[in-house]
């Protein structure tokens, strides 16, 4: 383990998936569990505790699934005010403002203690939000003003509408923006620039009348590629629109960074042909299918509203959860890292089983993980305080051996392999994602 190495490196994941006689039929559906890897002079510890939300209380209390989830839908099941999920809490966790925040999909954080992660309740800063505001997993933090920045959709067939959030660093909401959205576009991520919030809107649609009629969520989404793709682009100091431009067909899950250059805007996502929830399965059922996706950077010169330039990487496996340095956070950068899949296609099984370093000057360091191993976490950067230098982390599952562990690579040396391997002696699920804390 890298000397500099000392911190903790938190993971939220799905962990638990059946209750009663109910067996959850998809990746998403699982309840949140949030694992803590921590390095420190005398070595490393592991804890992992569920997430005690509301979802997880009522049904452990009952002792079988109550709520409809994602992917799956049984006699019975029900919904929040009809219309909505139950959140299982289960997609990130972040520390900020002095404690960790766990997040699930359009649903209320819940505060943890940052050592035992024990729950401690809802995080509503200071009563802005409530357990029925959309509020999404994928909040930002600017590390250089300690803000966070988060947005969520009020879904409805005739009116959707987009809220974006922003707080300042003692946890107090500075102000709350709507916006009407032509269509009510599923939104998982955005990204935050230095001076301006961007929305990759894919046409990806939720069909409220369907997951009213008991569909699942899945079900209920649709992918109308002709109806096209853009980037809504927001003041980030208003949240105020500056404009919407026309990028295609391409669907994005997650984003990688937002910076300026020259006047213009770069604007980094991962681009897929179209969306994946519908191949995302459990282990071990895994993919059945893969379609092409990568890396995409789109340059804007907002003043003449126009795209400037789309430039794709070469790397086309379908990656998934890209990191940079979180230093470079809407800074100039070159180097991320993700979790790609190194078999695509329409056959045979397949998972995340590769650990991706690209730069957009142009290199490519990959690490394919041994038969038989997948991969989950992402692979979170730490940065080497007194030095150019950093270890990226992620989490291993053997299915042989059914053993789990977490891997410590060279962050600019991936393709070596992994300089340090932490095993756990009971295996957990794989998770979705993760951050670094430095000094815990």
């Amino acid at each position: 383990v890298p000397a500099f190495l000392r911190g903790t490196y938190y993971l939220n994941g799905p962990a638990r998936f059946a209750r009663g006689d109910v067996r959850y039929k998809h990746w998403l559906d699982g309840d949140g569990l949030v694992c803590a890897l921590t390095f420190t002079d005398e070595g490393a510890r592991f804890a992992c505790r569920f997430v005690r939300s509301d979802k997880w209380t009522a049904e452990e209390a009952a002792g079988r699934a109550l709520f409809r989830t994602f992917g799956t839908a049984f006699p019975g099941d029900r919904l929040v005010r009809g219309i909505a999920l139950e959140s299982p809490v289960n997609v990130s966790v972040y520390p900020w403002a002095g404690t960790l925040l766990a997040f699930g999909e359009q649903g209320i954080p819940w505060e943890l203690d940052p050592v035992t992660l024990e729950t401690r309740g809802t995080y509503t800063f200071g009563g802005a939000i409530n357990a029925v505001t959309p509020f999404a997993a994928h909040a930002k933090i600017d590390p250089a003003t300690g803000e966070l920045f988060n947005f969520g959709v009020s879904f409805a067939s005739d009116r959707p509408v987009l809220n974006l959030f922003r707080f300042d660093p003692s946890g107090r909401l500075v102000w709350r923006r709507r916006h009407a959205l032509e269509h009510p576009f599923s939104i998982h991520d955005f990204l935050v620039g230095p001076r301006h919030v961007v929305f990759h809107l894919g046409p990806y649609v939720l069909d409220m009348a369907s997951l009213t009629r008991d569909k699942t969520l899945m079900e209920s989404l649709r992918w109308e590629p002709q109806r096209g793709t853009r980037l809504l682009v927001l003041d980030r100091e208003t949240g105020e629109a500056v404009t919407s431009l026309a990028v295609g067909e391409g669907y994005s899950l997650h984003t990688i960074n937002a910076w300026e250059d020259g006047g213009h805007l770069v604007v980094d996502v991962v681009e897929l042909e179209r969306p994946v929830y519908d191949e995302y399965e459990p282990v071990p059922d895994l993919f059945p299918t893969v379609g092409p996706g990568g890396p995409v950077r789109y340059v804007l010169d907002l003043a003449g509203n126009r795209v400037v330039e789309r430039k794709a990487l070469a790397y086309r496996a379908a990656p998934d959860f890209p990191a940079i340095d979180p230093r470079l956070f809407t800074k100039a950068y070159d180097d991320f890292w993700m979790l790609g899949i190194s078999h695509a296609g329409p056959r045979g099984r397949k998972f995340l089983d590769s650990v991706v370093h690209l730069t957009w000057s142009g290199r490519e360091d990959v690490w394919k993980a041994p038969a038989g191993c997948y991969l989950g976490g992402e692979p979170a950067f730490a940065g080497d305080p007194d030095g150019p230098g950093g270890a990226v982390i992620c989490q291993q599952f053997d299915a042989a051996k059914e053993e789990s562990s977490f891997l410590v690579f060279d962050a600019f040396d991936v393709a070596t392999g992994p300089r340090a391997v932490v095993r756990l002696e009971t295996p957990v699920h794989l998770g979705f994602h993760a951050c670094w804390a430095e000094g815990r």
